[in-house]
């Protein structure tokens, strides 16, 4: 199946499951193990580039991530080993930004964006700290590797030349969004709709950072763009 038809069949998966989890919760939970592998699938079948490998492994330690943070409410250990898998996604992120970046700048706009992202950094770890009892610090490492994650986009996008820049830093900030999303409805305070906006910017930040790599490879040309993106 073409890159492109795969990529419509997740967004279409999306939309189905965004309104369950407000309006049928319970078949939300059977069907999110759905979602990420028709993404994964067009990133495998969309042709050889340097990156391809790290994209794939990434969406595939979101998606180990995602059944297992099914089962958090089962237990602490369930949601540690989610972090974890998790922050092995980020991390592979890390390396497929700092990868797809040939040439290096460290310009005045990327220096404020280093503020921005340790004001980011510091003000939801000050927030959470309260609340964090024995998780302070796998979180604290959580959120430093996120950081660094949305950190490393935003430095790609000043080097990008490619408007894919755009789709993966825009990928990268709803992926901050959700996790900070997340904690705040874990540890802080319930969210109202907490499920369906943590799941919408989640969902739709894997959808932009892959069709992003994809925009920036060679490879991309002989992928269908899906209408969304069109």
């Amino acid at each position: 199946m073409k890159p492109g038809t795969l990529f419509k069949i997740y967004i279409l998966s999306a939309l189905v499951y965004l309104p369950m989890l407000v309006f049928a919760e319970d078949w939300a939970w059977f069907a999110k193990p759905l979602l990420l592998p028709s993404i994964v699938a067009a990133v495998a079948n969309s042709g050889h580039f340097p990156t391809r490998r790290l994209l794939v492994w990434a969406l595939l330690f979101s998606w180990f991530g995602d059944m297992v943070l099914m089962f958090a409410d089962k237990g602490e250990s369930y949601f540690i080993v989610g972090l974890v898998l998790f922050l092995t996604a980020h991390i592979l992120y890390i390396v497929l930004f700092v990868r797809q970046t040939h040439r290096w700048s460290f310009s005045g706009l990327f220096w404020l964006g280093l503020l921005a992202v340790a004001a980011y950094l510091i003000g939801m770890l000050y927030v959470l700290y309260p609340t964090l009892g024995g998780l302070k610090i796998p979180v604290t490492v959580y959120a430093v590797v996120i950081s660094a994650m949305l950190l490393a986009a935003f430095h790609g996008s000043l080097a990008w030349e490619h408007r894919g820049k755009l789709y993966m830093l825009s990928g990268a900030v709803c992926f901050v969004l959700s996790d900070s999303l997340l904690a705040l409805n874990k540890f802080k305070v319930p969210l109202p709709q907490a499920s369906f906006w943590i799941m919408a910017t989640y969902l739709a930040a894997q959808l932009l950072i892959a069709y992003g790599v994809l925009s920036l490879n060679k490879k991309q040309q002989a992928v269908a763009a899906p209408a969304a993106f069109s």
